[in-house]
């Protein structure tokens, strides 16, 4: 608690025992008003001071307007307890709201904590301690153990183990060595390391991520907007009917029955409408909801650029998806050696000697799976066959590596793989040797998240691919989607969600680089981000920093779970309102009700969107 809530809270100790004490001693009736003001100023000189500025300044009504109204008026009407009680509640209430947003900053600033406060860099063989912001692209930085990474870079010296949970939310150390490409805001917790930055501070990772944060709160939901519209509206509604509520049977007994008596009884049903109609409970619960969204998303490694695509998300029943480095790693492996003449590992050390000659991501994946030593010398007379694969001379041997039309040009008869993947056929001296199967590997939890997004409410989860149909329809029968559409060119996949857009809003899940058109594109753009890949942070509505495909159901929970709060909260509040509004209008309720109507309907919405912030979001 801050020191200005601690005084806020004194004063209204202070105030409540006063009007404790003037209440149940018995004393004269003037020193009984006056210990009745005392206790009245001490717990609302402030909001009579700022309601005094705002009419001065002739301002629109504020509730520190309508408090002060409604409680001078209890004074003037003899209702000396009610003034007091409703300012002291109103002042209890206003210290729980401010308590609670205050929580909620401190909780986001527990997640912003992740910039660097200095960079160790070394120039001329020593360290100098600076500013991160001075440190240039291409200076090399020293990180200690229980550091941050102050700048993105590489690592040009040492290894180590990395916590990356303030940036991905992921909880489980990262290992990293020589060439790695490393993001600030990571720390390091075993070993030093020295690493070649390669952006500057203000373009690094963390410091983009407390920019997303921190303004992501400016691009207002349709309904923050609704709500802020409603207000203006709402309350000089009130108040007119506040005022006629006095006037008309006034007037009416006046005019009508040559009758007094009930005037001050008409004016305090007056009163009472202006103490109901105060704001507060929606102006603050409902941006405070999208607001605790924001950084529980944060928490999970998943940035969110706005609370507009919140809501926007929280309704959308079509999601697409691209298949390579989104649904799939991305990354060849080798998953199958079929129909080998001789020795798996004498096949596979063959092919790899000649493959070692190639940069295509297919021959990289056998290379690396073949993990042994390349004796450049065995391999001469390397060719690339355009389309179709490589030739070599390997240790005095001809070898063909390719697909089926290598083989079919060369009259060599091979055996046909029904297996799903790419097949790289081998033939040794024109004698087939067998295939190897090498297949893009689906994410773990791919399936994991089509399966959540289906119990979310999803009507259609759709792949795009570029990659050949067979392949593309296996990945798409494995996980249960709703249809897959392949063989397409960029061009052809941005045709494909305009042709979805015109009969439902689309949310498109890229890698965030070749899929840029689609997730501009889309009603909602989430990118894949990824460790190191602090790019497409600029690019889509939604990141995920982990490349996790399973917070894109996490991101769809917290958006649908979002909107059912803000949407209670709002029915809740003006339901209630509106309901002892009715009564007060017909003198059925009085001030001391609606006071803990309105501050008791403030204080459970308030906690209803502080909720948010701590919402668990595991499947």
């Amino acid at each position: 608690m801050s020191d200005k809530q601690k005084l806020r809270l004194y004063r209204i100790l202070v105030s409540f025992a006063l009007f404790l004490l003037a209440k149940f001693l018995k004393v004269d009736v003037k020193i009984q008003f006056v210990i009745f003001i005392i206790s009245y100023l001490i717990s609302g000189y402030d909001v009579l001071k700022k309601a005094f500025k705002r009419i001065m300044k002739f301002k629109a009504f504020d509730e520190t307007i309508l408090m002060s109204i409604a409680t001078i008026g209890a004074f003037l009407i003899g209702e000396y307890q009610e003034a007091v009680f409703v300012m002291v509640f109103y002042q209890l209430g206003e210290l729980f709201q401010d308590y609670s947003v205050d929580r909620s900053r401190d909780s986001i600033k527990n997640l912003l904590d992740i910039n660097p406060d200095f960079a160790n860099i070394e120039k001329s063989g020593s360290i100098e301690k600076v500013d991160p912001s001075v440190v240039e692209v291409g200076d090399v930085v020293v990180v200690n153990p229980y550091e941050k990474i102050p700048i993105d870079g590489e690592i040009i010296e040492g290894n180590t183990m990395l916590n990356t949970s303030a940036i991905t939310g992921e909880s489980i150390p990262r290992y990293v060595s020589v060439g790695d490409s490393v993001v600030s805001g990571l720390i390091n917790t075993e070993n030093v390391i020295k690493v070649k930055t390669t952006k500057k501070y203000e373009d690094s990772t963390a410091s983009k991520i407390i920019n997303l944060i921190e303004n992501a709160t400016s691009k207002k939901s349709k309904s923050e907007n609704f709500i802020t519209n409603f207000a203006k509206v709402y309350t000089p509604i009130v108040c007119l009917i506040a005022l006629l509520t006095f006037i008309c049977p006034v007037l009416f007994n006046v005019l009508f029955l040559n009758n007094t008596a009930n005037i001050f009884s008409h004016l305090y049903n007056a009163l009472t409408i202006l103490v109901i109609s105060c704001p507060c409970a929606i102006l603050i619960s409902i941006p405070l909801a999208f607001f605790s969204s924001v950084g529980n998303a944060s928490k999970n490694g998943i940035l969110i650029k706005g609370t507009n695509y919140i809501e926007t998300l929280s309704k959308i029943k079509t999601f697409v998806f691209d298949k390579t480095g989104t649904m799939t790693k991305g990354v060849f492996e080798v998953v199958g050696i079929h129909h080998c003449v001789r020795d798996e590992k004498e096949l596979i050390k063959i092919v790899a000697h000649v493959e070692h000659f190639s940069n295509h991501p297919i021959a990289k994946s056998i290379v690396k799976y073949y993990n042994g030593q390349i004796d450049a010398n065995l391999v001469s007379d390397v060719k690339e066959i355009s389309g179709r694969g490589l030739s070599a001379i390997v240790d005095g041997k001809k070898v063909l590596i390719g697909n089926d039309k290598l083989m079919t040009d060369n009259n060599i008869e091979y055996i046909e793989c029904k297996s799903v993947g790419t097949v790289v056929h081998v033939a040794i001296d024109n004698s087939y040797e067998g295939h190897i199967l090498v297949s893009d590997i689906i994410k773990p939890n791919a399936a994991k998240a089509i399966t959540e997004l289906k119990k979310l409410g999803v009507e259609k989860n759709i792949m795009l691919s570029g990659d050949r149909e067979v392949i593309a329809k296996a990945v798409a029968k494995e996980l249960a989607l709703d249809e897959c559409h392949a063989e397409l060119l960029p061009d052809d996949k941005l045709n494909k969600i305009e042709e979805l857009l015109m009969n439902s809003k689309v949310v498109f899940v890229g890698d965030g680089i070749n899929d840029t058109p689609c997730i501009s594109r889309a009603d909602v753009g989430i990118a894949m981000g990824g460790i190191g890949s602090a790019s497409v942070i600029d690019l889509a509505d939604v990141v995920i920093m982990d490349d996790d495909i399973i917070n894109v159901p996490k991101a769809y929970k917290i958006s649908k779970k979002t909107m059912t709060v803000v949407y209670e909260n709002m029915i809740f509040s003006i339901g209630v309102k509106f309901a002892i509004l009715i009564l007060s209008i017909f003198g059925i309720t009085n001030m001391w009700f609606a006071i803990f109507a309105d501050v008791g309907v403030m204080v459970l919405a308030v906690l209803n969107s502080v909720r948010l912030l701590y919402m668990k979001n595991q499947f």
